[in-house]
């Protein structure tokens, strides 16, 4: 009877670390990226509080992050099969619109946005 229990608590022991691993492995999911990078300004300063608009262009879906003192952004979990736009706008001045295209086959993109005041 020992041995059977003794046999059972080692099988799940090891379903259960073979699960674990499988999650860490997930995490490097080749369907999924991310993007990051800085806001500056048109003299190259960081801006805290700027608003970073990533549009779905399948869905129209928009996710929003406001820059902390670094002026970074990020986003994780995104598909690798769907074209992203990136904006920023700050006190009325807004950036460019940049494409994350799903052709750009980076796990981790960096796209930095400049503030121009619109003249």
């Amino acid at each position: 009877m020992k041995l059977k229990l003794t046999t059972f608590i080692v099988l799940l022991f090891v379903v259960l670390a073979t699960g674990t691993f499988a999650q860490r492995d997930r995490s490097k999911d080749p369907n999924v990226r991310s993007v990051e990078g800085t806001v500056t300004n048109s003299s190259g300063a960081q801006i805290e509080g700027a608003v970073v608009q990533l549009k779905n262009t399948k869905t129209l879906q928009v996710r929003s992050f406001i820059t902390q003192a670094d002026g970074n952004y990020h986003f994780h979990g995104l598909s690798t099969n769907v074209d992203y736009e990136l904006k920023a706008d700050h006190q009325g001045a807004s950036s460019s619109v940049k494409t994350l295209s799903s052709f750009d086959s980076r796990a981790k993109a960096v796209i930095n946005l400049k503030v121009e005041s619109k003249k």
